[in-house]
């Protein structure tokens, strides 16, 4: 499947690209990246909440008041969680959110999410490019170029790029991830994918792995 290579300026640059199909054209599998976003999300979580049950807060030491002669119910503790600075009925508790998946199910989650993409047209393969110094204006002017302003954009380079990572961290909604990286959710919920020409091979060398290899 042979792709459009585009310049800086985001034109055409005459050249193609041509995608591994098995990576950027598969089958997508719904109920995997349904999974991989799942643990993706369960994994921001901290699971530190935690409240006081009745055994767990002070005081109640003593009977609260006389056992006759007050018209109130006979409490045996000023813990009950019927009363106010009592315990918690069921509150949450410290747990660990992690879901586990195979790296064959997250790997062929992510190429749904690639197939995603390529379905709508949502990815672009844009030449390498690099700044001598951190530039946030070149990079928005990149972005402008593709008429991304205000979009969400996620742009994959083939290694770590430290001048164009510091230029896109101060762009709203704009991520800079090396190509090896991302999430299925990452993919998913860019409205754009930006793909530098070197990162393709990075994404196919990662993802294009025999089964017994993936599974390992």
């Amino acid at each position: 499947m042979k792709v459009s290579i585009y310049t800086v300026e985001g034109k055409e640059s005459g050249r193609e690209l041509d995608l591994n199909e098995s990576v950027f054209a598969i089958e997508p599998r719904e109920e995997l990246v349904y999974e991989d976003v799942r643990a993706y999300l369960a994994h921001q979580r901290q699971g530190t909440a935690k409240t006081k049950g009745r055994t767990e807060v002070n005081g109640g030491g003593r009977k609260a008041y006389r056992q006759k002669g007050t018209g109130n119910a006979r409490r045996g503790s000023m813990r009950s969680p019927l009363l106010k600075g009592g315990g918690t009925v069921f509150g949450p508790k410290p747990r660990n959110y992690t879901i586990r998946l195979s790296k064959k199910m997250k790997n062929l989650a992510r190429k749904s999410a690639f197939t995603y993409k390529v379905q709508e047209e949502a990815i672009r393969v844009i030449e390498d490019f690099s700044f001598d110094e951190p530039k946030t204006s070149k990079l928005q002017n990149i972005l402008n170029s593709f008429e991304y302003q205000g979009k969400k954009v996620l742009l994959l380079t083939p290694s770590t790029n430290t001048s164009v990572y510091r230029s896109g961290r101060n762009i709203p909604g704009v991520s800079v991830l090396e190509a090896s990286k991302p999430s299925t959710y990452e993919i998913l919920h860019a409205d754009y994918v930006l793909v530098m020409e070197s990162a393709v091979e990075v994404i196919n060398s990662n993802l294009d792995k025999p089964a017994d290899e993936v599974a390992a």
